[in-house]
């Protein structure tokens, strides 16, 4: 069994993070139940008992590159997270950061720019989300 060696490199708040969502797999989290979770309730009724594991090619509308997601995620992406109250000043600082890159399509982003959107110190935001324990699959970027 090969042994996976985190990163002598510490991360800063230039550096860009997003979900890393092989993270959930290998560690045995079954994400769809968490995301399920973000739906508004127009979405959690019309999904309450439909499996949503299907792929669905997304279209990102600034490079109009093709992408496989995750159906749930897709309208998490489309429809729920352009609802006001998707992120609000109560959603926790994780959850927010989550939040933000569910929005964006896991379009990686430093502290600094989530600071931009959150309105919190950008220090606060890396020692949250770069310490040992992971939250949410919010990871370092390693390309």
């Amino acid at each position: 069994m090969e042994l996976k060696r985190p990163s002598l490199v510490k991360p800063t708040q230039h550096t860009p993070f997003h979900i890393d969502f092989d993270w959930w797999t290998k560690n045995d989290r079954d994400w769809r139940i968490y995301l399920q979770g973000f739906l508004c309730p127009e979405h959690q009724m019309a999904y309450a008992d439909l499996n949503i594991d299907e792929t669905l090619d997304w279209v990102d509308p600034e490079t109009a590159e093709v992408q496989q997601v995750d159906g749930l995620q897709h309208v998490l992406i489309t429809h729920c997270a352009k609802d006001p109250s998707f992120i609000t000043q109560q959603t926790t600082l994780v959850d927010s950061v989550f939040r933000i890159f569910l929005s964006n399509g896991n379009v990686p982003q430093t502290p600094l720019e989530l600071n931009e959107q959150l309105g919190k110190p950008a220090n606060t935001i890396l020692k949250t989300i770069s310490g040992v324990r992971v939250y949410r699959g919010i990871r370092p970027c390693l390309e």
